[in-house]
């Protein structure tokens, strides 16, 4: 039974072909598709409007040296939102609960940020890597912490992802899986169990979208540091 509970994060294969792709590709289909025509309609208008404040939200900590990567970031926020709320519904795949493909979306984005800094203002960006100031005898130390540290940036991305999401959908199914249990003895209890299992599902919504926040908003950071 506890294997059941870890099947849902197992990739989905037909004939032994992977569909992960398909379940990465179908979110971009559900987004309309803008027209040069002047008059649109409340979807289109309500997509623009989302968009303007995913992106104003993301530049605001960046210079406008950063203003370059608006499309990227923005792309990649609406992707993973839309990704972890679609995982929400029932008999759906996420694959932002593997941490395969976290990491292969953090780690090019964490060493572009890098390498535009290495090539912009090389001194700055490994000036990061000892504090001014430092007594002699913890130079050593502080250059292998702060390079640890920094080596460590798009694992602990990966990670925090991975984590959150899979908790999440864990506690809905062991809820959900309760709430079914108990009906047909305790009926009190499964209707208990399931305001609980609503309340869960409401906030496991918000963590899917802060979450997505949080993972652009930390590569914006990162690439605040280095331009």
């Amino acid at each position: 039974m506890n294997l059941s509970f870890f099947d849902q994060f197992s990739s989905p294969s037909l004939l032994g072909i992977p569909l992960i792709l398909i379940s990465m590709t179908f979110p971009a289909l559900l987004l309309p598709s803008l027209d040069n025509r002047w008059v649109t309609n409340r979807l289109s208008t309500l997509q623009l409007w989302l968009v303007n404040l995913i992106t104003k939200q993301l530049m605001m900590p960046l210079d406008k040296k950063g203003h370059k990567w608006a499309m990227i970031l923005t792309s990649l926020m609406i992707f993973l939102l839309l990704i972890n709320l679609l995982g929400l519904l029932p008999y759906t795949f996420t694959p932002t609960t593997q941490l395969s493909m976290n990491l292969a979306l953090a780690f090019p984005l964490w060493l572009a940020t890098l390498l535009t800094g290495l090539r912009n203002q090389p001194s700055a960006s490994l000036g990061h890597l000892l504090p001014e100031g430092t007594p002699t005898p913890l130079i050593p130390a502080l250059i292998l912490i702060e390079t640890t540290s920094l080596l460590i940036r798009p694992l602990a991305l990966g990670v925090r992802l991975t984590a959150n999401l899979t908790a999440g959908h864990l506690l809905i199914q062991l809820i959900s899986t309760a709430t079914t249990a108990l009906f047909s003895t305790m009926p009190a209890v499964s209707l208990l169990t399931l305001m609980v299992l609503f309340l869960l599902t409401i906030l496991e919504v918000a963590v899917a979208m802060i979450q997505a926040y949080v993972f652009v908003l930390l590569l914006s950071l990162y690439l605040q540091e280095n331009i």
